[in-house]
């Protein structure tokens, strides 16, 4: 782990002849160090920034003689500009504590749009100062709202992140006082959740937000608003309910695009994300991608590069169409729709293609590229619209030394027949150096989501125990991702039920193959995967050990105390908080209900800090275990660990995890 090297947010020059991105390292303090570097078409690297404060974020002025990019080098995030000449970076905005979320250039270079969020009053460095001077303790948090947390984010209360405006060779805010003080654009969103984009004549932002006053309760309603420099705002009429994000305004100015959905009473996105264009003044948008049954927010999971589960678009400059990101059977290719919804993927191969931006003619992409046996590194994509299929150019050779030494294991993909006439998609990966005939352990990985998929990304994790002597079989069950609409939807509100016989017909196949050993087998999964491990677990005896990391086990307390509270008869049925038989569909579908059938030994994983699945839903399991004399243990990562500790953590947290997944399996299995 200490040897990776990893990069991300691809960033191509407005001559499209550099790539500018994040790379990330561990140093030998125990820290991830990220800093902004560039790559050109002959693989010449450039580092422009240094340091430990962290550097992200790095975006080209559209004129490329500038670097933009958030910093903690004092101490509050602030967006710097570096000169691309040469030169010292310097500090653009003097913000007070809080957290920078999205920003973007005008497309004239003048303005900068961000948004911000306040820290809670109570909680800055001035008031904890001032509490210790006087011997105060520290305050409780005040909350009014039921959007007040976010899993890696924290408590935040009641405050919102706003929109602003400012002027970068001046440093004045748009639509503030007649001295340019630190003034927001605007602030309509009651969760403070914004997609936004600049018009092309650089007068205006569109932004997409809620349009609902209870937005944790309501069926999703985004809209659109316009938004000009003095802060006036108009809401387009004529868009239907759902959700809308990742908008982009057309070069030639007449069309927004979005990703999102009509259907409102899908808050978890069983269905499929499609691309919509709308006037930019409004009226019924356009379905460019339903005829087609990809959704276009498909996540493929790694602990290599970062997860995305929103749409990816990038106009071309003719405004006739728009790149895409596309995830479809484990892989992520690149796509092109026109606005006369004809859809063709660009790439094609086993790989997981990561979109940046596009150059300023549309004739290069910027993007990171890997593979399940290969790091993702930096590539640029040269589209020839029409002629077919292109491989990415690879740029970056960053974890040269760490793929010399270190051998690997070279997934085998299968399609299996489960029920329904379903197909179940999966892979297999024997041990580091295998030898046949000899049968070895096997691990079943069960990926988190439930809507997401696994396939052809590089993942740490599996590495780790094919090199410790296991077969690794994963899957994308129903309720993946990337497998058409009706793939995804079979386990709304029907937890443990399609998904459950598609794990089925996985450990059918693991207990036939003859390079496993049928009796020695273990399941283990996060998030989701820890809930199928609950499941499985509870309904069958298969295997000799289960890790159930970061789980939910009961669906009745997940519904209150997860940072995404449930609704009344939303993705589940029925509601928590009422009787008996308005509860009972929730209880059907939670794995502790079944409990008292375990005999697995379980080695239990969690987070203090996960604010998407609590750890009291860990807390029950072992509690369940330990009161039935079943073999466990639990681990308690610290409050400042988050539900993404195995793909994010600290690196020695990380480890430590590792290792205690991988000596729980020996204990058992070997």
């Amino acid at each position: 782990m200490l040897r990776i090297t990893y990069v991300g947010d691809p960033q191509i020059s407005p001559d499209g002849s550099k790539v500018l991105f994040a790379k990330k390292i561990i140093n030998d303090k125990n820290k991830y160090i990220t800093n902004l570097v560039s790559v050109d078409s002959e693989g010449h690297l450039t580092q422009w920034t240094q340091g430990e404060m962290g550097n992200s974020g790095g975006r080209w002025s559209p004129d490329a003689s500038a670097i933009s990019f958030i910093s903690k080098r004092d101490k509050n995030a602030q967006i710097h500009l570096i000169p691309t000449s040469g030169g010292e970076a310097q500090k653009l905005t003097s913000l007070p504590e809080g957290s920078i979320g999205e920003y973007r250039w005008s497309p004239d270079g003048r303005w900068i749009a961000f948004t911000f969020r306040d820290q809670i009053p109570a909680f800055t460095e001035a008031a904890k100062k001032e509490r210790e001077e006087k011997g105060l303790s520290q305050p409780p948090i005040e909350i009014d709202d039921i959007w007040y947390r976010l899993d890696g984010d924290g408590y935040f209360a009641g405050q919102r992140f706003k929109l602003y405006a400012i002027e970068v060779a001046t440093g004045k805010y748009a639509n503030s006082t007649s001295d340019g003080a630190f003034a927001p654009l605007y602030s309509g969103s009651p969760t403070g959740g914004y997609s936004f984009d600049w018009s092309p004549n650089s007068l205006e932002l569109a932004v997409t937000h809620t349009a609902s006053k209870r937005p944790s309760s309501d069926p999703p309603n985004d809209q659109i608003w316009r938004i000009a420099l003095d802060g006036q705002a108009w809401k387009l009429e004529g868009l239907p309910k759902g959700d809308k994000s990742a908008i982009r305004w057309s070069p030639d100015g007449k069309w927004l695009a979005y990703g999102g959905d009509v259907d409102e009473a899908d808050p978890w996105g069983t269905r499929n994300t499609k691309i919509y264009v709308v006037s930019a003044d409004g009226g019924e948008p356009k379905d460019l991608t339903g005829h087609e049954d990809y959704c276009m927010s498909t996540s493929t999971l790694s602990d290599t590069k970062d997860a995305g589960f929103s749409a990816v678009i990038e106009w071309h400059p003719d405004s006739k169409g728009m790149f895409l990101q596309v995830g479809h059977h484990g892989e992520t290719q690149v796509g092109f729709v026109t606005l006369d919804a004809k859809l063709t993927l660009l790439t094609e191969g086993r790989h997981a293609i990561g979109i940046g931006n596009i150059s300023k003619d549309g004739t290069r992409i910027a993007a990171t590229f890997g593979h399940a046996t290969m790091l993702p590194e930096v590539a640029v994509i040269e589209p020839e619209l029409g002629t077919g299929s292109m491989a990415p150019k690879v740029l970056t050779n960053l974890n040269e030394a760490f793929h010399a030494e270190i051998e690997l294991s070279e997934p085998e993909e299968f399609w299996l027949d489960s029920t329904d006439g379903s197909k179940l998609h999966g892979w297999s990966m024997k041990p580091t150096g295998y030898m046949a005939p000899r049968r070895y352990p096997a691990l079943l990985e069960i990926h988190g989501g439930p809507h997401a998929q696994y396939g052809c990304a590089f993942l740490h994790e599996f590495q780790v125990l094919c090199a410790s002597g296991y077969v690794v079989v994963f899957t994308n069950p129903r309720g993946s991702k990337g497998y058409g609409e009706a793939h995804t939807s079979a386990i709304r509100n029907s937890w443990g039920v399609k998904d459950w016989e598609d794990m089925q017909t996985a450990i059918r196949w693991m207990q036939h193959q003859p390079y496993i050993h049928p009796g020695q087998m273990g399941v283990l999964g996060g998030s989701y995967g820890g809930y199928m491990t609950n499941w499985i677990i509870g309904n069958c005896n298969d295997f000799k050990a289960a890790v159930t990391d970061r789980c939910v086990s009961n669906m009745v307390s997940m519904a209150g105390n997860s940072d995404f509270p449930f609704n009344k008869d939303g993705y589940f049925k029925g509601v928590a908080w009422g009787s008996l038989e308005e509860i009972k569909d929730l209880w059907r579908q939670s794995p502790i209900s079944y409990f008292q059938n375990v005999t697995t030994p379980t080695l239990i994983i969690h987070s203090e800090g996960d604010l998407r699945c609590n750890i009291e839903q860990s807390e029950q399991v072992f509690t369940a275990l330990q009161q039935q004399g079943i073999e466990s243990r639990f681990v308690r990562y610290p409050v400042s660990t988050s539900h993404g500790m195995s793909r994010s953590g600290p690196p020695d947290l990380r480890m430590h995890r590792l290792a205690e997944i991988v000596n729980w399996m020996d204990r058992f299995l070997k």
